[in-house]
């Protein structure tokens, strides 16, 4: 009975079927289980935890208190069985068969961190063979014999070692010395080399490492070949050093070289996500605040990217571009206005990708615009106006006018232009006054853009002609300036600037090209004599009114061509045979007038080559005449002029010196009072008049001749 208890003592798992349904089943993990042959009750607990011997010492231990009968049975016939060994090997074997969780968790790093990892275990083995192997100087011989393999047989391994040392290189632009790369370059003459070594021989090499076809028609995709894997982290660890080196150059002729390789292997940079991020950061970076040329090969690189994989880059280069775009022309100055239009013209192209998207971003963008103008005119207070009286706002504006004008005609961004012209017509009328009045001028010519490349109508004139009514030209100038001003770079005039003549000259050559070119855009149109004829009111009137001649030439002028561009209409919309419900005809006849030209059309291109010309001689002479020292011509006072030349004449008159009185009365030389010096005057009044002789009376008494002298006004009269 006993050795039937010890047999069929096991959990339900090592039972038979037959044994089990004998033995009943249990509800709960602590249900006693009879014996399915003596009867015995055993409690069965499943503790996955303790091994099978462990559990069995439990259970004795436990009949001792439920069986004592039994229990001193045991202990006297088989004290082994009591007292046996509860450490076995089946204990073990469980708990090999199960995972151990360790007590500290390692962090995992992304796929994309091969580099960190690289570089984690190039550390950990230089710690291991720091003793064995010491880092190896480059020299310039070894890039010569690097670049001799390169070019005959270009082999994967070659391609690590330079990859090394190249790695080395960069290392030192950081300042690390490169004290965890196999290869040491310590001087700037290896430095050089090896870089121009890879710029110029590394990508072709590739290529015939990975076996890939130079085909322009073919797209090459590296991670394609078949040899992309094996060579995987030598290429990331290449492109992640490209990338550093970038960040870390100053000079513009060895940023523009990089640039320019960077450029060629953008198709691997596609392959690998991170390092391509890296890159595209630094593009920005370049486009945004690099030199001229840096900015063109950045540039080139971003679009190669988006065009490559416009799906995944185009969106978020898009808006970075713009922060980037918003964050540069906060001010505004003659330098800074070429890089503000280069950046406008390349954005614009990043626009022209794809549509759907330029429509998001344009809405958002020119809604916020609009949000801004609208919390002007409700709160009106200085700093909303400031919000929108600014260079960022003028050019964010300029800016969607030349993409809408550009990517004209559009069927997705067609519904944009009327809100951002409202937008536009809004920020003339915030604060109309004449010291905005540049502000105003912007505007208008990011009007006329939009008007012209989009052929829609836009009420620019009524902004225009209206100075022409608020400003008196006829009135003097407070004070005269040195130098003109530059309305292009200002977007408010000072209390001084509206009291200087430079501000009136600017503002008619300012009104003459606007509305110029205003008219020119509109030249062909069927409608110009009615366009045309309120123009023509307000010219004749300011001329009527104006006395200035400087000011009333060049409007005689304009009024002169938009009144023969009138009658050239008229004379030809009289032949017409069709009427003017007939929107076909008339398109067609506008087509027909603008490829023959008008007179105003041919008088803005000859205008147009003069106007760039001054422009440019204004640009190239501004440093030569800031330079130069002119005289100033200083005009004394009258009083001054008349001492002095008192001071200078006195050994030509004896007698005494004329009055200094100002009064403006004719003085006679012989009835002038002397002004003696005070002693000498007291010894006079003390002497009594001596009598004259007859001959002294009679000579006395004719007197001396009359003379005529010039009429002495003062400074007053």
């Amino acid at each position: 009975m006993l050795n039937c208890c010890l047999v069929f003592f096991r959990k339900l798992e090592d039972l038979s079927v037959d044994e089990f349904m004998q033995s009943g089943f249990c509800q709960s993990a602590d249900e006693q289980l009879p014996c399915v042959f003596c009867g015995c009750l055993f409690i069965h607990r499943d503790d996955g935890k303790k091994g099978k011997a462990t559990q069995h010492k439990q259970q004795l231990s436990r009949l001792k208190n439920k069986d004592p009968a039994f229990y001193k049975f045991l202990q006297a016939n088989d004290q082994t069985l009591l007292n046996f060994d509860d450490t076995d090997s089946s204990e073990d074997e469980d708990e090999r068969k199960y995972h151990k969780l360790p007590s500290a968790l390692e962090e995992a790093g992304s796929d994309d961190d091969v580099c960190d990892d690289e570089d984690d275990k190039g550390q950990k083995a230089s710690k291991k063979s720091k003793k064995a192997v010491e880092t190896i100087k480059v020299t310039e011989k070894m890039i010569a014999d690097w670049k001799v393999a390169m070019k005959k047989e270009p082999t994967p391994r070659l391609f690590r070692e330079v990859t090394q040392a190249f790695k080395a290189a960069v290392a030192t632009t950081k300042g690390e010395g490169g004290s965890l790369c196999r290869y040491k370059v310590a001087d700037s003459s290896v430095f050089n080399a090896l870089v121009l070594f890879c710029i110029r021989d590394i990508f072709v090499a590739l290529q015939r490492i990975l076996n890939l076809k130079t085909e322009k028609d073919q797209k090459m995709v590296p991670s394609a070949s078949p040899k992309w894997q094996k060579n995987q982290i030598d290429i990331k660890m290449y492109l992640s050093g490209v990338v550093q080196l970038l960040s870390c150059l100053t000079e513009a002729t060895v940023i523009s070289a990089v640039l320019r390789h960077a450029n060629q292997l953008i198709p691997y940079y596609l392959c690998l996500p991170k390092q391509s991020r890296h890159l595209v950061k630094q593009l920005l970076k370049q486009w945004s605040t690099g030199e001229e040329t840096s900015r063109v090969l950045a540039f080139l690189a971003l679009n190669k990217i988006c065009r490559h994989k416009q799906d995944k880059y185009l969106n978020p280069i898009l808006k970075q571009m713009y922060i980037s775009y918003v964050q540069n022309c906060k001010f505004t100055s003659p330098n800074a206005l070429p890089m503000i239009n280069f950046m406008q013209r390349t954005l614009t192209e990043m626009y022209s990708l794809d549509t759907q998207a330029t429509y998001q971003h344009a809405f958002i963008y020119i809604r916020q615009l609009a949000i801004h103008l609208r919390n002007a005119m409700t709160m009106k207070k200085k700093e909303t106006y400031q919000s929108v009286y600014n260079w960022q706002y003028i050019h964010c504006l300029y800016l969607w006018c030349r993409v809408l004008s550009t990517l004209h005609p559009s069927d997705v961004l067609q519904p944009l232009i009327y809100p951002l012209c409202q937008v536009i017509i809004g920020t003339v009328k915030l604060v109309p006054t004449s010291r905005y009045y540049p502000l105003r001028m912007h505007c208008c010519r990011a009007l006329i853009l939009l008007s012209s490349s989009t052929n829609t109508f836009v009420p620019v004139l009524p902004f225009l002609l209206e100075i022409l009514q608020q400003v008196d030209f006829n009135k003097k100038p407070g004070r005269m300036s040195k130098k003109p001003i530059n309305f292009a770079v200002i977007l408010k005039l000072g209390t001084v600037n509206l009291i200087e003549k430079a501000y009136k000259d600017g503002l008619i050559d300012q009104l003459y090209d606007l509305i110029l070119e205003y008219f020119h855009t509109q030249a062909g149109t069927i409608g110009f004599p009615e366009l045309a004829l309120p123009t023509v009111i307000q010219l004749k009137a300011f001329l009527k009114e104006c006395k200035v001649a400087n000011y009333c030439k060049p409007m005689r002028q304009l009024l002169e061509k938009v009144q023969e561009n009138s009658s050239h209409i008229t004379g030809r919309r009289q032949k017409a045979a069709f009427g003017v419900a007939d929107a076909t005809a008339v398109v067609a006849w506008e087509k027909q007038i603008c490829e023959e030209g008008t007179p105003l059309s041919r008088y803005y291109s000859q205008w147009k080559k003069l106007r760039e010309k001054e422009i440019q001689l204004e640009i190239s002479g501004k440093e030569r005449m800031e330079d130069l020292e002119l005289p100033e011509v200083k005009r004394r006072k009258f009083q001054e002029k008349k001492v002095e030349d008192k001071k200078e004449f006195k050994d030509l008159f004896d007698t005494d010196s004329e009055s200094d009185g100002d009064d403006g009365r004719f003085k006679l030389k012989g009835k002038l009072t002397h002004k003696l010096p005070t002693s000498q005057g007291d010894e006079m009044a003390s002497k009594a008049p001596q009598p004259l002789s007859s001959s002294a009376l009679i000579k006395l008494a004719e007197g001396d001749e009359d003379l005529v002298e010039d009429l002495e006004l003062s400074d007053d009269d």
